[in-house]
C-alpha cells in the first residue's frame, strides 16, 4: 500500500475560489481585522498571508501591527474599538502574545460573534453543545473538511488525537464527536500511546514533536492528518515520519501543503459566516 496524498493546498484553493465567487455578488464586503503584537517574523509572515488571501477572496482586511511594548490595557482598548465597529465582522489576535500580556483575558474580550478564531469561551461552549451558532476554530474545521474529502461517512470511526491543546486537540475532539466518531485523546501523560494509536481509523498528530509518529504507531489502512510544523536542519517536517508511514496508511496529509493552507481558508469562511450573522 502507498498512501494517497490529501492535498490541502488544492482543497484550500478551491474553497477560497468558491468564497470569492459568492462574495462577487455581495453589495458589502466582509471585513477582517487581524491584530499582531510584537515582531515575531513567522507570525508577521503568517498574518500577511492571511491579509493577502482575504483580499484575493474579495474581503477587506487590515493588519493592526502593534509594538512589542504595547500594554495589555492598550490592546484591550483596540479590541473594544474593533468590537464596536459595525463595519468589522471578524476580529482575531495572533498568538502567542508577549509575556506581559494575559492572553486569556485578551481572547475573552473579543466579541463572540466576531471571534473568527473560535477561541472565546462562548464559541468553545457552543461547539461542545453542538450549537449551530458556534464559530469553529479554523484548524479543526479545516481538518474535518479534509477528512470529509476521503470519508463519505465518519460515523463510528475511531479517531485518535495526539495532543490536547485548546487550539487544536480539544475543539477537534468535540467536532469529531459531533460527527459520531469514537474519539480518544492522548497526551504527554498517556501510558503506552502506541497501543492506542494502532487502533485508530483516523490518526491526527498535533503535538509539536518532529517525526514522532512512526510506522509501528499506525493501523494498516489508517487516515493520517499531520498538524505539526517543525524544522529539522532547516527543512519543514510534521509530527509524523512521512516516509516511514506512507506505505502503511491509506491517506495522509503532507507537510507543508496539508493542514496549513486549510487554516487560512477556514478562517476566511469563518469571517464570511460572521458577516452573514451580523448582517441579519
Amino acid at each position: 500500500m502507498s498512501a494517497q496524498l490529501i492535498n490541502g493546498k488544492e482543497i484550500a484553493l478551491a474553497l477560497r475560489e468558491e468564497l470569492a465567487a459568492e462574495l462577487a455578488f455581495k453589495k458589502y464586503r466582509p471585513y477582517l481585522a487581524v491584530v499582531l503584537v510584537g515582531n515575531d517574523e513567522a507570525s508577521l509572515i503568517y498574518d500577511r498571508n492571511k491579509q493577502k488571501a482575504a483580499l484575493a477572496a474579495g474581503m477587506d482586511c487590515d493588519l493592526h501591527h502593534l509594538p512589542e511594548e504595547t500594554t495589555e490595557d492598550d490592546l484591550l482598548d483596540l479590541i473594544g474599538r474593533l468590537n464596536g465597529d459595525d463595519n468589522i465582522h471578524g476580529v482575531m489576535v495572533q498568538l502567542p502574545l508577549p509575556k506581559h500580556i494575559n492572553g486569556r483575558r485578551i481572547i475573552e474580550a473579543i466579541c463572540p460573534e466576531k471571534d473568527v478564531d473560535g477561541f472565546t469561551p462562548q464559541n468553545a461552549g457552543r461547539l461542545l453543545l453542538k450549537d449551530e451558532r458556534a464559530i469553529v476554530s479554523a484548524t479543526p474545521a479545516g481538518i474535518l473538511h479534509l477528512l470529509k474529502t476521503v470519508h463519505q461517512n465518519l460515523s463510528g470511526l475511531h479517531a485518535v488525537i495526539i495532543g490536547r491543546s485548546n487550539i487544536v486537540g480539544k475543539p477537534l475532539a468535540s467536532l469529531l464527536l459531533n460527527q459520531d466518531c469514537t474519539v480518544t485523546v492522548i497526551h504527554s501523560k498517556t501510558v503506552n500511546p502506541k497501543e492506542i494509536t494502532r487502533q485508530a481509523d483516523i490518526l491526527i498528530a498535533a503535538c509539536g514533536c518532529p517525526k514522532m509518529v512512526k510506522k509501528d504507531w499506525v493501523k494498516e489502512g489508517a487516515t493520517i492528518i499531520d498538524v505539526g510544523i517543525n524544522r529539522i536542519d532547516g527543512k519543514l517536517c510534521g509530527d509524523v515520519d512521512f516516509d516511514d508511514v506512507c506505505d502503511k496508511a491509506a491517506f495522509i496529509t503532507p507537510v507543508p501543503g496539508g493542514v496549513g493552507p486549510m487554516t487560512i481558508a477556514m478562517l476566511l469562511r469563518n469571517t464570511y459566516q460572521a458577516y452573514l450573522a451580523l448582517k441579519k
